[in-house]
């Protein structure tokens, strides 16, 4: 029955959506600010979510700074939406005028070392423009995702992620995956989005990030180590609407040398200082901060 449902709402979603594809980005953004409209200001859709991840986060704004982020948001929100959409019919000409590289000559010489990369990210700026790096890398781009409970979603999503040359990897073949690459020569960028909440019964680390105790997953550090790879950090920054610019940041060459927790320590402070330049373009309507502390016993376990 599930599955029938599922169906369902996936084709509903499918006929709902499909104009979609013949519509230029500008009229997209039309949409979106109509969205913003409903989403926002009629649905209220996560508000108090929103609000109080805000307060928590930077206590020390006046309510009328976090309103402003709150707002602007709102308004990145509903970009994502139309722009998630434009993506998935684009013609690589066209996907490409949405962001640019800034250094992909360093990526590059790494691959010429014969190195490849692990690479942390976030829910930060339009993270399913990772998928394009396909466009620009000489190494294979590992992208993982977390499975949807919706199969349909699933499989149209990552036909869409995988159109610029993107392999996408279940999150918990991310590990088996980075080691059959490694152990058959095939360089690859390992793409994480990294601040994901882990399950209760999966924390085994927790950190401050945002003035909050977060419990945050150790995959990044631990693939690093495994396979003594680089680590970098993906600096998504959005210079305006439509055109978002990529950094990437090193954070270790040498991933053996580091302390335990160290590289985890790394990439969550290389995006809270993200978050902190511009904090509109993170994901604030994520239930980020679900589990509590105080009863979790699991902190430095390896």
């Amino acid at each position: 029955m599930n599955k029938f449902l599922h169906a369902i709402s996936f084709y509903i979603f499918k006929i709902l959506t499909f104009p979609f594809k013949f519509m230029p980005l500008r009229w997209l953004y039309g949409i979106s600010d109509l969205m913003y409209i409903i989403i926002y200001k009629i649905l209220k859709y996560r508000v108090d979510v929103v609000k109080k991840n805000l307060r928590n986060s930077f206590p020390e704004k006046s309510e009328k700074e976090l309103l402003e982020i709150e707002r602007k948001f709102y308004k990145h929100f509903c970009d994502l939406f139309v722009e998630q959409f434009y993506i998935m019919y684009a013609s690589p000409e066209q996907a490409k005028r949405l962001f640019k590289i800034k250094n992909i000559a360093l990526l590059d010489q790494y691959y010429e070392k014969g190195d490849s990369l692990v690479v942390a990210g976030g829910h930060y700026g339009n993270w399913e423009l990772y998928s394009l790096l396909g466009l620009y890398l000489k190494h294979h781009l590992l992208g993982v995702y977390k499975p949807l409970t919706n199969k349909y979603y699933e499989r149209f999503l990552n036909k869409a992620r995988e159109r610029f040359g993107a392999i996408t990897v279940p999150m918990k073949e991310t590990a088996r995956t980075a080691i059959e690459y490694a152990r058959d020569g095939k360089l690859f960028f390992l793409g994480l989005i990294a601040d994901q909440t882990p399950a209760r019964g999966e924390i085994r680390y927790w950190t401050t990030f945002l003035n909050q105790d977060t419990p945050v997953f150790l995959g990044t550090e631990k693939i690093a180590r495994k396979l003594n790879q680089p680590v970098f950090f993906c600096n998504m920054r959005k210079v305006k609407r439509g055109f978002y610019e990529v950094e990437l940041e090193l954070l270790t060459n040498t991933p053996l040398q580091t302390k335990p927790f160290e590289i985890t320590e790394m990439h969550v402070h290389a995006l809270e200082r993200l978050i902190n330049e511009a904090p509109e373009y993170w994901l604030w309507s994520h239930r980020r901060w679900k589990h509590s502390r105080i009863k979790d016993h699991s902190q430095n376990e390896s």
